[in-house]
């Protein structure tokens, strides 16, 4: 069964558009992998935000497939993060009703409190009235971003000038993979345990680098990233450490045996 997954302006949920969908377990049924959604916003409530929105209005803008489900690292409430497979974005907004009439079908049981739910099972048919108002936009699945903002120092292992330096583009810089990646593993580095917003406090908040765990010189061709067993989340000082010899690269087994060396020494 289809399903329709609300993203708001302004949540307390870690949702990233076409990424990571944030969600309590009260949904999780309906959340289960391969299932077919379309995203919805309501109605604006702040026009800061209006230049990010295909409408004011609560409307439709894009369809996508739930991948992997994975428990949120941080929560205590078995909150839940799904990981998003295919986002294919409308040209155009496609309003929650058109011509007096809502696209879903709302039970009469429901008619209050219906447009509360984050999360809402929809018919076939629903889901189809749908996506004959939209017009869909070439799929973001395999999308490459240049997204440094967040991890700003590029590390790969290599000989100068090698011909691998594509797959650091094609790869290092999705930002998909790397949101996909953060809700896996969480904010703190799987080497030493540093955590940006416990030390730095909100200006640091989502800020961590993203490890290839095999070496993108090594990829030979391309390769299909799977964010829960290639990549990690490590600190920038673990990050450049690993890095450090451009013709070897540490494995965080390595690194975190050199630190259990420095802390016992210490200690």
């Amino acid at each position: 069964m289809p399903v329709v997954i609300v993203e708001n302006d302004t949540s307390q949920w870690e949702d990233e558009t076409g990424a990571v969908y944030h969600f309590p377990k009260r949904y999780q049924a309906w959340l289960a992998p391969g299932t077919e959604v379309v995203y919805y916003k309501g109605r604006i409530k702040d026009k800061a935000f209006a230049s990010l929105r295909l409408s004011d209005d609560p409307h439709y803008f894009g369809i996508a497939r739930i991948g992997k489900v994975y428990a949120d690292p941080g929560s205590d409430k078995g909150d839940l993060f799904a990981l998003i497979e295919n986002f294919t974005p409308f040209e155009g907004a496609v309003p929650s009703k058109i011509n007096g009439n809502y696209l879903e079908t709302i039970p009469a049981t429901r008619v209050k409190n219906y447009w509360r739910d984050g999360v809402r099972p929809v018919s076939q048919s629903d889901y189809d009235a749908i996506l004959s108002h939209a017009k869909l936009l070439p799929s973001q699945a395999n999308a490459a971003e240049d997204d440094t903002d967040d991890d700003p120092l590029t590390f790969t292992s290599a000989y100068e000038g090698s011909k691998v330096s594509y797959f650091g583009t094609r790869y290092e810089r999705r930002k998909d993979l790397r949101l996909k990646a953060i809700a896996i593993h969480g904010l703190d580095c799987k080497a030493c345990g540093f955590d940006f917003e416990r030390a730095y406090g909100e200006h640091a908040k989502g800020f961590i680098h993203v490890h290839h765990v095999l070496p993108i010189s090594e990829f030979g061709e391309e390769k299909a990233v799977n964010p829960e067993t290639d990549l990690v989340t490590l600190c920038a000082n673990c990050h450049a450490v690993i890095h450090r010899k451009r013709d070897m690269t540490l494995s965080v087994d390595e690194l975190k045996g050199m630190l259990r060396g420095r802390w016992a020494v210490e200690s």
